[in-house]
């Protein structure tokens, strides 16, 4: 398998045999087929697999710690990828790596998260920070976190980001709510906010798209 991965890259395996390995590594001398495909079974994906919780893989059985945190390090590992490619450049002529970046951090995730995108005034993305974690269908958000953050930053605009963990990535009238209270605060304070994206595990929502913003 490992001369495969350097002749061919990633693309020459299927899901279960990246899953087979990378647990291989972590479990050796134990054939990791079997619960590689069990793993998929349970999740859905691949991507599903390695975005899930600690306690849920643990939950699952068979899987040693350091099966887990194998599993975990290769999230963190594609994340850390996808954050640079859209760190410390222009957001909006980046705006496809900003999606793929926002859907694999938070798409799979169980629980609602939002998040804000600082830019600067060149539109470069300054900071990314979690503002907000909450239950599978609401986090709160305060106005005067997110605007007092961005002056803290010296930031001139920003892109709200949350998930659904439903899957479904249309806006609720609450988070059109929340966003029109942020527009509305940020313009006194010279604080644009360029988009609010809603990810979910079918895709995504603009409001700008919408016509929302």
């Amino acid at each position: 398998m490992r001369e495969r991965l350097f002749a061919g890259g990633g693309d020459a395996f299927h899901d279960h045999e990246l899953l087979e390995y990378m647990l291989a590594l972590a479990i050796p001398r134990r054939d990791t087929k079997p619960l590689a495909k069990a793993l998929l079974r349970e999740f859905g994906s691949f991507a599903r697999v390695i975005s899930a919780e600690a306690a849920a893989l643990q939950n699952f059985g068979g899987l040693s710690a350091t099966a887990i945190g194998a599993l975990k390090f290769t999230q963190a590992a594609a994340l850390r990828l996808q954050r640079e490619a859209v760190m410390d450049r222009p957001v909006l002529s980046n705006w496809q790596a900003l999606l793929s970046y926002c859907h694999a951090s938070m798409a799979h995730s169980l629980i609602e998260q939002f998040r804000v995108l600082f830019l600067n005034n060149k539109n470069i993305l300054i900071r990314d920070e979690v503002m907000a974690e909450g239950t599978v269908n609401h986090a709160p958000v305060y106005v005067r976190e997110v605007l007092k953050r961005a002056l803290d930053l010296g930031s001139t605009a920003i892109i709200l980001v949350h998930n659904h963990p439903s899957g479904d990535p249309s806006p609720s009238k609450d988070d059109i709510a929340i966003t029109q209270e942020i527009i509305e605060a940020g313009k006194r304070l010279g604080v644009r906010v360029h988009d609010h994206l809603v990810i979910g595990s079918t895709g995504h929502a603009s409001f700008k798209t919408l016509g929302l913003i």
